[in-house]
């Protein structure tokens, strides 16, 4: 057990190696790390280097408003419509929202078994074929009277995937920005939190985050007077807002072209009329509809729609048949980056509020990295001089041990990407502890076989085998309380979990693999008749 082969030593040497290499791209500047190292390293969080918190909530009442909305409307088109035997339409009264309830009236009584199967046509299964819940019930209250409830599992799925979809378009947001290492958390039912290390803008962040991004392209009715249409507004017509011009436009309010035909923006220098632009590529079918609206309107406004708000109105010159397109105007770089970004990512599944917003100084952050750091030197210049006050040679082995263990820690965090949080560092301070624990375990095995009457080289193997044991058991534990605090946590708490798990590893492998190749070569090779232990 105390003998190691040279390929043995070897492959445990270049392991160590390993680590250094990953770890050493840490101490330098990102823009002056050295030729030939990897260029992943830790991440500073939120609390080591300041940055932005904003803590968010989903609004899942309008997710649910708007699927009974969508109800009431199924309702509609599965009434107008004939049935597959050519049955004649369903006559019936408007359907009307109460609360999680559409109800409809039909006002020909022969036409209510139609109706009903109609309907029930509408009862759809959540998360697809086979699954038991259905998305509304559907009652007879009357002869001719129907209601459709939206069912309590389908109001908890439909809110639930609007937070996970939410989520999903905050880290597209976000991502967009070119920031590093956000951390974007569920917390609770219907929370977000968003930590943005290094971004000190939180207001912009909240102004990217509250903008609905619905991008559209609608026809401008310059035959309708804007006080006439105050007063009356045509069918099909609505006013926006022209935000570069402030006046008021009336436009059709049926779009030319929707925001979901749209592939790609971008902003880029105006080359015409200074300031910047943003491109915008659109998809087969979006040029095609373009084409068309531009073809037939030649000399026409086309006004180009951002959440209800006009921010581009262009004549229309020549057709134009092409899958790109420029929207221009006073942009600035940052209002022409921010617009390509929002129309990127597209329009929010619902909308978020934000409950609370932070903003961390890098002043404290780099309080922050210097007690954390303090803290990690303190206790590993503390634990060093104890293991060699109490163990001598083998204390000194055992540190040996916790320097590779530290390397170990910082190189698979760097191989990683990991977000280093003062938790993290807290979870790196306690596996030190840990890590000369099982030394500890060890060493004072060895004494007491020592005591016992053992040789030197009997003592230390026996002490090696009857420790491991005790080591493994205390540090599976540990494992499982990380993997524990990982599955259920957030934020800060995940940092603390994955930092102790990664250090419960290395440690074991360290304490008990590198400490036993150095005492095993030390015993084997000297023979010592005593031990000073």
């Amino acid at each position: 057990m105390l003998q190691f082969s040279k390929w043995q030593i070897g492959l445990i040497a270049s392991f160590i190696a390993l680590g250094l290499y990953f770890a050493l791209p840490n101490f330098f500047a990102k823009d002056a790390t050295p030729w030939g190292l990897p260029e992943s390293r830790v991440t500073l969080g939120l609390d080591l280097q300041g940055g932005s918190y904003l803590l968010l909530q989903v609004d899942t009442e309008k997710v649910v408003a708007d699927r009974l909305e969508n109800i009431r409307k199924d309702v509609r088109s599965a009434l107008r419509g004939r049935s597959a035997d050519g049955a004649a339409r369903v006559t019936f009264s408007p359907p009307t929202v109460s609360g999680d309830t559409v109800t409809v009236q039909i006002r020909n009584a022969g036409d209510s078994a139609e109706a009903e199967k109609r309907l029930r046509d509408l009862i759809q299964p959540l998360g697809g074929i086979g699954s038991l819940a259905r998305n509304v019930e559907v009652e007879t209250i009357e002869p001719q009277t129907f209601t459709l409830t939206m069912t309590p599992e389908a109001k908890a799925y439909y809110a639930d995937n609007a937070v996970a979809d939410s989520i999903e378009a905050v880290r597209e947001r976000i991502d967009s920005l070119g920031t590093t290492e956000p951390s974007i958390v569920r917390q609770g039912s219907d929370r977000i939190v968003l930590e943005v290390p290094g971004d000190q803008d939180s207001e912009r962040l909240k102004n990217i985050l509250n903008a609905e991004g619905q991008l559209s392209f609608h026809m401008v009715d310059s035959s309708v007077p804007i006080e006439e249409a105050r007063e009356i507004l045509p069918p099909g017509r609505i006013i926006l807002p022209d935000v570069d011009r402030g006046i008021e436009i009336v436009i059709e309010e049926t779009p030319e072209v929707t925001g979901d035909q749209i592939t790609d923006a971008s902003s880029t220098p105006n080359q015409d009329s200074g300031g910047f632009q943003v491109n915008v590529a659109f998809d087969k079918n979006g040029q095609r509809r373009f084409f068309e609206a531009t073809r037939t309107n030649v000399g026409q406004l086309f006004a180009i729609v951002l959440d209800d708000k006009i921010i581009s109105a262009p004549r229309i010159n020549e057709p134009i048949n092409s899958p790109q397109m420029r929207i221009t105007g006073q942009f600035s770089a940052q209002e022409a980056y921010d617009l390509a970004l929002l129309i990127r990512a597209g329009a929010l599944p619902a909308p978020l509020e934000v409950l609370d917003q932070r903003t961390v100084s890098a002043q404290l952050g780099d309080d922050s990295v210097r007690a954390g750091s303090l803290a990690l030197i303190y206790g590993f210049v503390a634990v060093v001089i104890f293991m060699v006050l109490s163990y001598g040679r083998f204390g000194i082995y055992a540190d040996i041990a916790l320097i590779s263990n530290v390397i170990l820690i910082a190189g698979v965090l760097s191989l990683l990407g990991a977000t280093l949080t003062l938790p993290g560092i807290a979870g790196i301070v306690l596996t030190i502890g840990m890590a000369v624990d099982a030394n500890v375990l060890i060493f004072e095995r060895i004494r007491e076989e020592l005591k016992a009457g053992k040789g030197a080289v009997a003592a230390v193997q026996a002490g090696y085998e009857k420790a491991l044991s005790a080591i493994i058991d205390a540090n599976v534990t540990t494992f499982l309380a990380a993997a524990i605090m990982f599955y259920l946590g957030s934020g800060p708490v995940r940092g603390f979990a994955v930092t102790l798990a990664i250090g419960v590893i290395s440690s074991v492998f360290t304490a008990f693999v590198l400490t036993r190749i150095f005492a095993g070569g030390y015993v084997l090779s000297k023979r010592p008749k005593e031990l000073s232990l």
